[in-house]
């Protein structure tokens, strides 16, 4: 996503952007032919065995890599926000977020509709008459986070005119295990009371935010500040990072079991993991947000160790990774739709559409940032 690893040495931040950012094609990819959630387009397959493990899939996923990139994001702009200032920052996020949101939302997102509405539904209409009856303008589909992301941006500026930036910059080592899962653990219990009245998949339109998830956004930013300020990606917490992989494997080995035998067995519906209120909610929630920050916490820990090799071919997928980001939905649909007649199972279409979208998108991607004037923006 927007701002450069390099900055602070981090080479293998740029490989955790090009995985998370493949993650948000494969998550797309499988509610398009299974899993649960919303998208442009979908054929859902039938077969329950495969649709619990596409669940599995997005609930691992939906646990961490939103956030993920929040915190990501977050690393960079205190050393961006010290080197411009307030007036050239806020100036540079208004152009590099600001842009694609008003590119998505009035121009590729109605193509993103018109695509499934006539070539998989069969509608016999012309674009231009399609736009003529089209009511969905304002509609920031996948770039929800980058609006949430220029809002956090901005109330950070804010904040900045009250707060030395010496406040919080004492270097510290990362946090331990167990401060991170207690952490977690209350960043699940507020998921938990907003998802009372927010519960998951109720979407705030037309910003298109899962207020149900915000409460982890909004931690994992504030953390990427500070750890930045902190420091905490330079100390070394590579056995900190084998505790928490062994934690996040531990949750989903016995955890996605339970959720199973709790719905099917003792009979509890999907809708009282997702609403607050119930005990099965307060279950997901922490569940949730000890499997999310545990993933994370593994990934930069032992990415630090492992992954921090320099690599020119990874510096180049990490350059389109937000081009990728904006432009994957417009692969991904026209190649679903182009399938959509093929009489076969839903999952052969998955296994081959998922990885087509995944090399076609950062071929776009890769032809996008070459171009002068896009590339100043993605």
């Amino acid at each position: 996503m927007p701002g450069t690893a390099k900055t602070l040495k981090l080479i293998y931040i740029e490989r955790l952007r090009v995985v998370l950012t493949v993650l948000v094609i494969l998550h797309h990819a499988f509610i398009t032919y299974g899993a649960p959630g919303s998208w442009y387009f979908a054929q859902k397959t039938e077969m329950e065995a495969a649709k619990m493990l596409l669940t599995l899939f997005v609930a691992v996923n939906q646990s961490f890599f939103m956030g993920f990139f929040f915190f990501l994001s977050a690393l960079f702009i205190p050393s961006s926000y010290d080197k411009k200032g307030p007036a050239k920052f806020m100036a540079d996020r208004l152009v590099r977020l600001g842009i694609p949101l008003l590119f998505y939302s009035f121009i590729l997102s109605p193509f993103l509709s018109y695509m499934p509405y006539r070539f998989a539904e069969g509608h016999q209409v012309s674009y231009i008459d399609y736009l003529k009856g089209f009511d969905g303008w304002i509609n920031f589909g996948v770039l929800w986070f980058v609006l949430a992301l220029l809002l956090f941006t901005t109330v950070y500026v804010i904040i900045r005119k009250w707060i030395s930036p010496g406040t919080l910059a004492k270097v510290r080592s990362m946090p331990s295990a167990g401060l991170i899962l207690g952490t977690a653990t209350a960043v699940g219990f507020i998921s938990y009371l907003v998802r009372i009245n927010f519960p998951v998949g109720w979407v705030l339109q037309p910003l298109g935010f899962q207020l149900g998830h915000f409460p982890q956004y909004i931690a994992m930013f504030i953390l990427g500040l500070v750890a930045s300020r902190q420091r905490w990606l330079e100390t070394d917490a590579y056995r900190t990072g084998k505790v928490m992989a062994r934690v996040a494997v531990g949750l989903v080995v016995l955890g996605f079991p339970a959720f199973v035998i709790a719905r099917n067995i003792l009979g509890y519906p999907v809708s009282d993991y997702n609403v607050g209120g119930h005990w099965p909610s307060l279950w997901y929630a922490v569940w949730e947000q000890l499997l999310g920050f545990s993933i994370c916490a593994a990934l930069i820990c032992i990415g630090k160790v492992r992954w921090n090799n320099p690599s020119s071919w990874v510096s180049q997928l990490s350059r389109t990774t937000f081009a990728v980001y904006i432009f994957h939905p417009l692969v991904l649909i026209a190649l679903s739709v182009a399938v959509s007649g093929w009489p076969v199972e839903p999952l052969i279409k998955l296994a081959i559409v998922a990885p087509l979208s995944v090399m076609m998108s950062f071929a776009l991607g890769a032809v996008l940032v070459r171009i002068p004037g896009i590339n100043k923006v993605v």
